[in-house]
């Protein structure tokens, strides 16, 4: 599953590669990808890339004031063209769950391998209109996330601390493969309840 520098690391990637970009067509491969309806995915043709950013593990591509957000879940992921194949995706037909193309005539497909199919894309104007970024708790590369600010979101809570490190709602972007490796280098025992640790 990405998590956060995985997901940071991506943001980084297009943000290069899309800036100045327009977008030309979205395709959907699969229905069940896109958890709006309004504005359509067709919103976003004509529209400059102003911007890429990152909330938790979710990725942000504004074009012009419509966003395109989506989460790679487990299996998805993003794989860049320098040359998008010109032929079209038929939903259904293909792994390729949502293909953008661009007016330099790249793009990117969203993918997803296994069967639990849990990829999440959304076009909104806001992107608090997502609901799972509204719920999302400070971000651990932001500049404000001190050791203070960890100190009090682990003060009180009587749960452990693997748990607690995974929840979205307490510090975003962390899954469990990084929680694994942050308490392995801390050489704390994820079962150790957050309220209990010393200074």
């Amino acid at each position: 599953m990405p998590e956060l520098p995985e997901v940071q690391a991506l943001v980084a990637f297009l943000a290069d590669r899309l800036g100045g970009a327009a977008v030309t067509g979205v395709e959907l491969g699969s229905v069940s990808v896109l958890k709006t309806f309004t504005p359509p995915p067709e919103a976003l043709v004509g529209a400059p890339v102003t911007a890429v950013a990152r909330h938790g593990k979710f990725i942000d591509i504004d074009c012009g004031g419509t966003h395109l957000v989506f989460h790679l879940a487990r299996a998805g992921w993003l794989r860049w063209h320098d040359a998008i194949p010109a032929t079209r995706i038929r939903p259904g037909k293909s792994p390729i769950a949502l293909r953008v193309r661009l007016d330099d005539g790249s793009g990117f497909d969203l993918t997803e391998a296994g069967t639990k199919k849990r990829l999440a894309a959304y076009v909104v104007h806001t992107v608090s209109d997502v609901p799972g970024i509204v719920t999302l708790g400070p971000d651990p590369l932001a500049p404000e996330f001190t050791r203070e600010v960890f100190a009090g979101l682990l003060a009180g809570q009587r749960v452990q601390l693997k748990g607690l490190l995974r929840s979205q709602g307490v510090i975003a972007g962390i899954g469990n493969a990084y929680s694994d490796e942050i308490l392995h280098v801390a050489r704390l025992s994820p079962f150790v309840l957050a309220a209990k640790l010393s200074d």
